[in-house]
């Protein structure tokens, strides 16, 4: 069988961008079992409620959603179990004193595949206040509104 090329996108973390300013991304790697494997092959996987924490010098990844894989047997997975972040020893060391400054946290973003293996894309984040989101909900809709008065002058 081929090796498989490109990415394929399995889960976005839409919230994310609405709860929190990103600051900094990093891609990591996934420590995962076979059928954790299958099912994100199946295109199943929730980001919702994920968080990243660095704990003992290595990098976790808590309350990823991967549900269990239908075929699978006695060998399934826990759907909400924490999985290891594979990432270079200095990206965790920068992430680690980062993430002790007040209010920053590390959530994921996005989940997919690149060239065969499972990645996610991480993200150094603060979080937003009440009037920043709607600050940001009022300027989306003033820029489409311009579009759209725009496309109908045209």
């Amino acid at each position: 069988m081929a090796r498989e090329k490109g990415q394929k996108t399995i889960a976005q973390n839409r919230r994310a961008r609405h709860d929190y300013h990103i600051e900094d991304t990093y891609e990591a790697g996934l420590v995962l079992t076979g059928t954790e494997v299958k099912s994100l092959r199946a295109g199943r996987a929730s980001l919702v409620d994920g968080f990243a924490q660095i704990r003992d010098g290595e990098a976790w990844l808590h309350n990823v959603h991967i549900p269990e894989y239908t075929l699978g047997t006695w060998t399934n997975h826990a759907a909400r179990r924490p999985r290891k972040l594979l990432l270079h020893r200095e990206q965790i060391a920068k992430l680690n004193a980062k993430t002790q400054e007040s209010g920053r946290t590390l959530v994921p973003l996005s989940l997919y595949f690149r060239d065969g293996r499972a990645k996610v894309e991480i993200a150094l984040a603060r979080g937003k206040r009440e009037y920043d989101k709607r600050r940001d909900i009022a300027e989306r809709e003033a820029k489409r509104d311009i579009e759209r008065a725009l496309r109908r002058r045209r």
